[in-house]
């Protein structure tokens, strides 16, 4: 059972998926903090990439698995992590994720179920599910009332649109 304040949305196109993405970043303010599961391929970094889009940033996006992290200027600084290649919570200490969580920016981080605990309790979980070609399932589930306010008011975006 889904609780009250999650959001669950289908997307069937790589260009629906990067158009929630798009209302999330239009909608995110300085210190918020995204956090994507899902497995290989699920699409997150294709949501991400309308985050940005929703950010005013310009310049192209991709998932930083090699570099670990990478910094977006924009309306606000994304400030975008890729997980997949730690091996756990222990790692995550080292690559000084508090300047992120705490800048001005927003913080968006795939694989982030490799170390939920390491993260704040207020947050917005992102969970995305391969369904078939091209459709995704995603569970948006708001941890605090700034994530529930930002996820009511996609409610109110789906119901209009």
């Amino acid at each position: 059972m889904i609780a009250p304040a999650t959001l669950e949305i289908t997307t069937h196109s790589p260009e629906e998926t990067q158009a929630l993405g798009e209302a999330l970043g239009g909608a995110a303010q300085p210190g918020d903090l995204f956090l994507l599961c899902g497995a290989l391929g699920a699409g997150k970094t294709c949501l991400v990439q309308g985050i940005a889009r929703g950010l005013g940033i310009q310049e192209p996006v991709r998932s930083p698995t090699f570099v670990l992290a990478t910094e977006h200027p924009g309306r606000l600084t994304l400030y975008h992590l890729d997980l997949y290649r730690l091996e756990g919570a222990l790692e995550l200490e080292d690559l000084g994720l508090d300047d992120y969580i705490e800048g001005e920016g927003v913080c968006v981080v795939e694989w982030a179920d490799k170390a939920l605990r390491a993260f704040p309790p207020e947050h917005l979980l992102v969970e995305l599910e391969d369904m078939a070609p091209q459709s995704r399932r995603i569970r948006l589930t708001p941890r605090g009332p700034r994530y529930r306010q930002l996820v009511q008011g996609l409610k109110l975006l789906a119901r209009e649109s």
